[in-house]
């Protein structure tokens, strides 16, 4: 069944002007995001022991598992919404982020059923000292209350992204990490409740978004036709397609983390010094990518609609115009940490051994926007097209090579691992450009 999406416009032309007013506010969100945690690392880094950074980067690590694998209920519900707002389908918007929010309802509850077994698993795989394990154990068993309310924020950020309302995106994500930021410092500043306290402010920032977050959507619902009987949110086609989709990114996911675990733990064996060193420097590069997932974020929402047309000329506008921005802005950052890189560290921690560790392998963070630029544009574009099923496959053969990387470089040390990092990048992009034309042929007798 197909409506008119309540005036909501569904099929306009890709410009720069409308690259730049989805990918603008959503810039703005995402920084925000890992600025959370560069706040989170200067508020323990007053503290003079490393340890404390090295525990909240490994507290922080272990809900990079557990809630970045269910990362498909933002990523699958954009494409899916972006589809249902190109192709006219008023009735699929509103399903689309009902079974989003039902998802994520299910999942959080498992989460806090299983959360012992889920951190006796997370700490087993990490390798950090007696002092900082402890200390992050401490952090995990606040913050793994925040499932259901942090999974339910996944699936709204995604709708209104794939809905064409960057600036709501925009809203929710800076009432999230602004007050999280304050209750951080309140907690642990003010009141001393240390490591623990950055959990319960992650945790009350979570409920706060989330409520906002249904409170605004609601309108848009009511906009579009109002909330109708389940029949569409459970119609078995429709339901598999989504449980297809989300199952390949959450493959997808959980490769991708995988790696970047990988990363953090080979760097912990090295010693609290290099783990917080390798903490610092990846806050430069999740700052720039957070960035950089802007043009990504446009890139999913405009392919999604131009898929949902079939419009092959808006799709390879789409690509041109955002890889152009995505590249750009990517050139801005490398610059922007190669001149603030040296004073950024000192900003982040007090510590004389760290900051000189992380002044070592700080060129490797220097160079990685432009580096992940490519991969992170193609995954924009995969994902807007819902062609989970090649992400997934990229994304292992990725981990593979990957590993493989690490494990010719190992010698190297903390540089060797600092280069299979580029290698994965490479084999990210490589693997899904190699897919890109069949995604393009698909459409073949649409538009243009």
């Amino acid at each position: 069944m197909k409506s008119a999406t309540a005036g909501v416009p569904h099929h306009l032309p890709v410009t720069h002007a409308r690259v730049l007013a989805i990918a603008g506010p959503i810039m703005l969100s995402n920084i925000s995001t890992p600025l959370l945690g560069v706040a989170d690392t200067a508020i323990v880094g007053r503290m003079p022991d490393p340890a404390y950074i090295g525990a909240v980067a490994l507290g922080a690590l272990v809900f990079t598992f557990v809630f970045w694998a269910f990362g498909f209920l933002r990523m699958g519900t954009t494409g899916l919404t972006a589809q249902a707002l190109g192709a006219g389908d008023a009735l699929e918007l509103r399903a689309a982020l009902a079974r989003a929010l039902l998802i994520a309802l299910a999942i959080g509850a498992v989460l806090v059923l299983l959360q012992t077994p889920i951190r006796l698993l997370a700490f087993a795989l990490l390798d950090g000292s007696d002092k900082v394990e402890s200390m992050a154990r401490q952090y995990y068993d606040v913050r793994i209350w925040a499932a259901p309310a942090t999974l339910v924020n996944y699936a709204l950020l995604g709708w209104f992204i794939g809905l064409g309302r960057p600036t709501t995106a925009l809203v929710l994500q800076l009432v999230l990490n602004l007050s999280n930021i304050a209750l951080d410092a309140l907690f642990v500043l003010r009141m001393g409740l240390g490591v623990p306290g950055v959990a319960w402010g992650t945790l009350i920032a979570e409920c706060l978004a989330a409520a906002l977050g249904l409170a605004l959507a609601w309108p848009r619902l009511r906009a579009l036709g109002g909330v109708r009987p389940p029949a569409q949110v459970l119609d078995r086609r429709r339901l598999r397609r989504t449980l297809a989709v989300n199952g390949d990114i959450l493959v997808r996911s959980a490769a991708l983390i995988t790696a970047f675990a990988w990363f953090m733990a080979q760097g912990a064996k090295q010693g609290d010094l290099v783990l917080a060193a390798n903490a610092i420097l990846m806050h430069f590069i999740t700052v720039s990518a957070y960035f950089l997932d802007g043009l990504a974020f446009a890139a999913e929402a405009l392919v999604g609609r131009a898929v949902g047309a079939r419009d092959r000329i808006a799709l390879w506008r789409t690509i041109r115009l955002t890889t152009g921005w995505a590249v750009l802005v990517a050139t801005i950052a490398c610059l922007l940490l190669m001149l603030l890189g040296p004073r950024l560290i000192d900003l982040l921690t007090t510590d004389p051994a760290t900051r000189a560790a992380a002044r070592v392998y700080l060129p490797w963070a220097v160079l990685a926007p432009l580096a992940g630029v490519w991969a992170f544009q193609l995954d924009g574009i995969f994902i807007g097209a819902t062609r989970t099923r090649a992400m997934r496959n990229a994304m292992l053969l990725s981990l593979l090579i990957f590993l493989a990387g690490w494990w010719l470089l190992a010698a190297a040390g903390n540089h060797g691992l600092w280069a299979a990092l580029y290698v994965h990048y490479a084999a990210r992009a490589l693997t899904l450009l190699y897919c890109l034309p069949a995604l393009v042929r698909s459409l073949q007798g649409g538009s243009g």
